[in-house]
């Protein structure tokens, strides 16, 4: 067995394949094809939720409720989704994507059978917009606080200071938006941050973010994702030319293909815990 042709860097949502295995588990049935356009949620840093959708043949289908991770062992272990015990592209695992059904699998659902697989493309659409927008929150952020470090932390994708990088703890991506979780503690401060000065300034730093994602969206900056290869587990990342330069984040997830796709994207910060910084984006889709 191979890993798993995807398709989804595209912005494909259709695609053909041969079923490589069914297999049943605690969570229900997951079945494995060849090739599939639909994007899985990562087993390691579970930010995007996997594509739903259908697969079908002929007249008959079943529904799939979410695309996940899986892997083979050399020895033959199949794990699926927080069971794989070692990270992506560790040696001595065959990397694929699963579907989970919503029911049990059909007869005419075997190995060796052809099918048809279909995203669901609104869903998908509206998670793309999510995961752009949270990259772009996270730069605008960082802008926004750049002058509160008192030693480097290293760069972001615009060479400015990266606290996206140093204080991230949580991400989740939903459709036309994203919560981010930023651990404002004592291992910050030690990095150089200026948490008091940020907590004084809270309103001021979160429009400044807000005036530069609606600088970024009006520019309708071009966006695509670059792959190093069709499988599942070869590297894929983001880029996005921004009018400050080329953006390039590593990432496995999908996003739009041009910042004219939204109307606005703005972010709110909640400093109610004042070791936990929590930023919701909210995209609003052009049109």
């Amino acid at each position: 067995m191979s890993s798993t042709i995807v398709s989804f860097a595209d912005g494909s949502v259709h695609g053909d394949a041969t079923v490589s295995r069914v297999e049943t588990g605690p969570d229900g049935v997951v079945v494995v094809v060849d090739a599939t356009p639909f994007h899985p949620v990562d087993h390691t840093w579970p930010d995007q939720p996997g594509d739903s959708g259908e697969l079908t043949a002929g007249a008959e289908r079943v529904e799939v409720t979410e695309a996940v991770m899986a892997a083979v062992s050399d020895d033959g272990r199949f794990a699926v989704g927080s069971d794989i015990p070692v990270k992506r592209g560790a040696e001595g695992w065959t990397w694929l994507v699963g579907h989970r059904l919503a029911g049990a699998a059909p007869d005419w659902l075997s190995p060796g059978a052809t099918v048809s697989l279909t995203a669901d493309a609104g869903r998908r659409a509206g998670l793309s917009r999510g995961h752009t927008a949270c990259h772009l929150a996270s730069l605008a952020l960082d802008l926004a606080v750049a002058d509160l470090w008192r030693k480097d932390p290293g760069a972001d994708a615009l060479g400015n200071p990266d606290f996206e990088g140093r204080a991230n703890q949580f991400s989740r991506i939903h459709e036309d938006g994203s919560v981010d979780e930023y651990r404002l503690g004592k291992s910050l401060r030690r990095a150089g941050f200026d948490t008091e000065t940020f907590a004084a300034t809270l309103a001021s730093r979160e429009a400044a973010a807000n005036a530069q994602l609606a600088a970024w969206v009006a520019s309708g900056a071009a966006s695509r994702i670059e792959t190093d290869g069709p499988t599942i587990v070869d590297r894929r990342r983001w880029h996005c030319e921004l009018p400050e330069g080329e953006a390039v984040i590593l990432c496995g997830g999908t996003h739009v293909h041009a910042l004219s796709e939204f109307a606005s994207i703005s972010i709110a910060l909640d400093l109610t815990d004042p070791q936990l910084l929590v930023m919701t984006t909210t995209a609003v889709p052009a049109g």
